[in-house]
């Protein structure tokens, strides 16, 4: 049952994500057009400030998944009512303080965004601000109940409730944009919406996973060691908000709300190609949890590294590539003229994450092994170095300066430093993940060498044209993987679901 979970999770993952970006690039040229490039750009630049309230869930939500795996392989029921009464409890007091902090935010929004902005935009920078604050802080006392549903792998509803999430925001967004309300509707939408997937998932932990709560012995000994595991969680959170979200500041700051849409734009391409990497490494960090949990040898850990990170690598290989011989035609054909900058933007951004998003894995085998601390020191020592070389690189090359900052440090922390650590310290054998991977550049070969060509010699700016050229591209891409790269397992990952259906429609 539950590798039918985990098997129809990260199947549904991939549906949010195909629906989404099919909703995306549909939804985003309408929006943007409706917003300007500046409010577009405005709206950018308030979601990288109040981002940085998200920092503080302090990792907890990490520590709730391993103390609630070990609790439950022990079957010590009343000890997760305690867990879960103290998550309660801590959120609760963690959402009162992000609207404190946001509300403070709000009170000085001019002299913290800079003195680029118009009054105008200063002043629908503070309504903006307040309205995600409100946001951010009903997600708080959410975490509780998606990290519940999390736990206990019911992938199938999780992803449902978020398919539906994805579907419903921009088709209700749409029509407010176009009324007039601009971005304010937008965030407003986008938090209604929030609320109510908060309340169906809260629902569903009280009738259908019986979630209890019990706030009697509040256990300072636990919240000590979730603490001291968290902290460093918190590093790491504090990390991905300077290198995803300070450089919009940085840019912000110096050359004004246009050039935080362009940046923006390749930035949003890059969350997209984020989440397909997590959308199959989430669904398994229960599943990592308890094998550390039940001391499994570290030889079975490095199998699952490389087998997950192999099919990460398939779909992310796909995406950069194509990124590289169509991007510059897609972000021309999408966003229009004014984007133009975001292709390079987009592939500084892209390419040099590739490594560390098919081994993030490895990220939850150090949390589940307690062995985190390492990269989130080093991680803290990357970003500090990320903002000492975006600084100048911004003042003279805008976003494209902010991209190179971020893509070096990237290579050094995560290519480096970190392979060195889960090889010596953790115990993944990165030698045989290597190797995994490597093996499988041969089918890169010739859908690589198609691309070049089109590149070079086909005019990608015309749609028809563009359509059938990367449609072209694609199924060269799968059989030449089909062929070259899958071994028996991986291909039978897409058979078996196939055979199914097949059988399913025959007896109809």
């Amino acid at each position: 049952m539950i590798k039918n979970q985990i098997k129809a999770g990260a199947l549904l993952s991939y549906l949010q994500l195909g629906l989404g970006s099919i909703i995306s690039i549909l939804y985003t040229p309408i929006m943007l057009r409706l917003l300007g490039q500046s409010e577009y750009g405005l709206y950018n630049l308030v979601a990288s400030v109040v981002g940085y309230l998200g920092i503080l869930n302090f990792g907890f939500g990490s520590a709730y998944i391993k103390y609630f795996s070990g609790f439950k392989v022990t079957n010590d029921h009343n000890s997760i009512k305690k867990l879960n009464g103290m998550f309660v409890t801590i959120f609760g007091v963690i959402a009162i303080i992000s609207l404190i902090a946001g509300s403070t935010l709000t009170l000085y929004t001019k002299e913290i965004l800079g003195n680029e902005l118009t009054q105008q935009e200063s002043s629908i920078a503070q309504i903006l601000m307040l309205i995600m604050t409100i946001n951010i802080a009903i997600s708080f006392i959410g975490i509780i109940f998606t990290t519940y549903i999390t736990a206990n792998e019911k992938f199938i509803f999780l992803k449902l409730v978020q398919i539906i999430k994805v579907i419903t925001t921009p088709l209700i967004t749409l029509p407010v944009l176009i009324s007039g309300y601009g971005a304010i509707g937008m965030v407003v939408i986008a938090t209604l919406v929030n609320i109510i997937i908060e309340i169906i998932n809260a629902v569903y932990c009280i009738k259908k996973l019986n979630i209890r709560f019990s706030f009697k012995e509040f256990d300072y000994t636990l919240m000590k060691q979730m603490s001291l595991f968290s902290s460093f969680i918190f590093i790491n959170l504090i990390v991905n908000q300077i290198n995803w979200n300070v450089d919009r500041f940085i840019i912000g700051r110096f050359h004004g709300t246009i050039a935080v849409a362009t940046y923006s734009l390749a930035a949003q391409l890059n969350t997209y190609y984020i989440s397909l990497s997590t959308a199959v490494s989430s669904v398994f960090i229960p599943r990592v949890n308890q094998m550390i949990s039940a001391n499994v040898s570290n030889k079975e850990i490095s199998s699952l590294f490389a087998r997950v990170g192999r099919v990460q690598f398939f779909v992310l290989s796909l995406i950069f590539t194509g990124l590289i011989f169509f991007g510059k035609s897609f972000i021309y054909l999408w966003a229009g003229d004014d984007y133009g900058s975001s292709y390079i933007i987009a592939l500084l951004l892209i390419i040099p994450v590739t490594i560390p998003l098919i081994q993030n894995l490895g990220i939850e085998v150090q949390k589940a092994k307690n062995m985190h601390q390492f990269r989130s020191w080093t991680y803290l020592f990357i970003a500090i170095v990320n903002i000492g070389i975006s600084i100048p690189l911004v003042k003279h090359y805008q976003g494209v300066g902010a991209a190179i900052g971020t893509a070096v440090s990237l290579i050094i922390g995560n290519v480096f430093i970190m392979n060195w650590h889960y090889h010596k310290r953790v115990g993944i054998n990165i030698v045989f993940f290597t190797k995994q991977i490597i093996s499988t550049i041969p089918s890169l070969i010739i859908p690589s060498i198609f691309g070049i060509i089109l590149y070079n010699y086909v005019n990608l700016n015309n749609p028809l044209i563009f359509s059938i050229s990367a449609i072209s591209y694609l199924i060269l891409f799968c059989v030449s993987t089909w062929y070259i790269a899958l071994n028996p397992y991986e291909k039978s990952l897409i058979e078996k679901p196939i055979n199914k259906i097949l059988s399913k429609i025959k007896k109809i």
